[in-house]
């Protein structure tokens, strides 16, 4: 794809931007280079390479599922600001 065949006015109010003459003619040059990089790099020969989701080795790095003690409901509770029946009682988000 070559640089004028990208819109950058079209673009340009997507994003709610105000460009300058210069601003369009600089971003239709960079936006051009980085199609034609972007090109390129589908000519590269990737036969030989297997597909892979990460560039190394992926392992689960998880701590084993140990049951310990934790707190009791009164004990979590001690400090709330506000509980009603032995539950946390937070203010109402939606309606």
């Amino acid at each position: 794809m070559a640089a004028p065949e990208i819109d950058v006015r079209y673009v340009a109010q997507l994003a709610r931007l105000q460009l300058t003459e210069d601003e369009v003619r600089t971003f239709q040059d960079q936006l051009g280079q980085i199609v034609d990089f972007v090109a390129s790099l589908g000519r590269v020969d990737v036969s030989g390479v297997e597909p892979t989701a990460h560039t190394s080795d992926v392992w689960n790095v998880f701590r084993e599922d140990v049951a310990k003690d934790s707190f009791t409901a009164a004990e979590a509770l001690a400090n709330a600001p506000r509980q009603a029946n032995g539950l946390f009682s937070v203010t109402k988000v939606l309606e």
